[in-house]
């Protein structure tokens, strides 16, 4: 959003009712924040309240420039109505991370909110992803599939689709029920080619994602890879179609992905070099072409990407490049290394603020510590 929304000179006349902020959840500094609104993914956006510091709303997901300045003129609105006050509350234990509550609340908002409006649309993608985050993927999938069929040729229905689908994917394989992944599946196929939705070549290329997970759960191969080709056949023309390095560097992680996912990772090195060019300060482009070294069993080079990219990272992600690190020593035989890099890792972890540290990611570190 940052190369190909928020660049767009007619937000500006927005700058009056709204005070923008922008916040780095990878920077210590900001832990206090992260702990007090919780993102479950990137991004989020919130409208805070700013005397009482309480979130009025929040979205998961990406915008278009129309659709960012619907919310934005939405949110313009006082709360007057049962159903509004049950969304804003749905929203403030989703930022809490109480989402079976959420879950709850957001049901009420839908009992009352009319279908045809936005607030019905954001209470319909919070009940969901509420339902997925407390890992009820049955009520996931069930309440999904319904939603998505009553907000069917909206884009709030084709992220429902796709959240049900994920949902879908996650249920044991005697759970799963042919019908309705089938349904789902062909809605989201659908969604992803539409030229009718508002959606962003970022949106699109995760429903690609969703759609070769729910493949790969069904012990569809072929299905699977043929949906690999297409995918990457569509990063490679979104990021042709890029005006500027920043806009193209958007489709990095995806285009890499695919690229190792297809068997062939040495594509993806000319494009990151590109990238690690055009921004010599960031932590992706080495991180990522250390990715695709490992990929390709070029070990020494994987630790040296890995190595540019640490000190240019912060918070949780440097744990992340550590342990690609600490993997490359080890396809390279070197355990030593991987051990003492585990064990900076560790202490790394530890140190993290409350907000940023993980018991779980800690946990995880020294059992692959032990492992090595």
């Amino acid at each position: 959003m940052r190369a190909y929304v928020f660049t767009d000179a007619t937000l500006a006349r927005y700058a009056g009712r709204f005070v923008w902020l922008s916040v780095d959840i990878d920077n210590a500094a900001n832990a206090k924040f992260i702990s007090k609104y919780q993102t479950p993914g990137v991004p989020t956006f919130f409208v805070i309240d700013p005397k009482a510091e309480a979130v009025t709303t929040r979205y998961v997901g990406g915008f278009t420039v129309a659709s960012l300045k619907k919310f934005l003129d939405d949110n313009g609105r006082k709360e007057t109505s049962p159903g509004d006050q049950f969304l804003v509350m749905a929203d403030r234990f989703a930022t809490e991370g109480r989402h079976d509550a959420a879950a709850k609340e957001y049901e009420e908002a839908l009992a009352v909110l009319p279908k045809e409006s936005l607030r019905y649309g954001r209470a319909a993608e919070g009940r969901v992803l509420s339902l997925q985050m407390s890992h009820a993927n049955q009520a996931c999938v069930d309440d999904g599939l319904e939603l998505a069929y009553k907000l069917a040729g909206t884009v709030s229905g084709a992220n429902l689709a796709d959240m049900a689908l994920d949902c879908e994917s996650g249920l044991k394989p005697e759970e799963r029920k042919a019908a309705t992944f089938a349904a789902l599946e062909k809605m989201v196929r659908e969604n992803v080619t539409s030229t009718k939705l508002d959606l962003s070549g970022d949106d699109r290329s995760g429903y690609y994602i969703s759609l070769i997970g729910a493949h790969d759960a069904m012990k569809d191969e072929a299905g699977a890879h043929k949906l690999r080709e297409e995918w990457s056949a569509f990063l490679e023309r979104e990021a042709a179609r890029a005006k500027t390095p920043e806009e193209r560097a958007v489709y990095d992680s995806h285009r890499l992905s695919a690229d190792i996912e297809l068997g062939h990772p040495e594509k993806a090195i000319p494009m990151l070099e590109q990238s690690q060019k055009d921004f010599p300060d960031d932590y992706n482009p080495p991180a990522r072409l250390s990715a695709a070294y490992r990929a390709m069993k070029k070990w020494d080079e994987a630790i040296a990407a890995a190595k540019r990219a640490i000190p240019k990272s912060q918070g949780p992600r440097r744990l992340t490049i550590y342990r690609g690190l600490a993997d490359a020593y080890v396809g390279k035989g070197d355990k030593e290394a991987a051990r003492a890099t585990l064990k900076e890792a560790i202490a790394f972890a530890e140190a993290l603020p409350e907000g940023q540290r993980n018991a779980n990611t800690i946990a995880s570190l020294k059992k692959k510590l032990e492992a090595v």
